[in-house]
């Protein structure tokens, strides 16, 4: 399956949405008696390499040619 572009930004809009939804449960105060069942800072940073990878897709897409790294090492530690 390859991912078009409305599919892409779908996704973007999408995982932003849950960012956003997340960033706010993240700052309610915390009640003591009630636990919470959802870590909404891992939601968060899960939303984020999400939301970079789709980034990194759409740049590929619109330019139509994928991204390269820079630096001249080709791999190598």
């Amino acid at each position: 399956m390859e991912l078009s572009l409305p599919l892409t930004l779908t996704i973007l809009v999408i995982t932003a949405a849950m960012f956003a939804f997340a960033n706010w449960r993240a700052r309610q105060p915390a009640q003591p008696l009630k636990v919470r069942m959802v870590n909404y800072h891992v939601v968060q940073m899960v939303c984020i390499i999400v939301v970079l990878l789709m980034a990194a897709h759409l740049i590929t897409l619109l330019s139509g040619q994928p991204l390269t790294p820079r630096g001249g090492g080709g791999g190598r530690f």
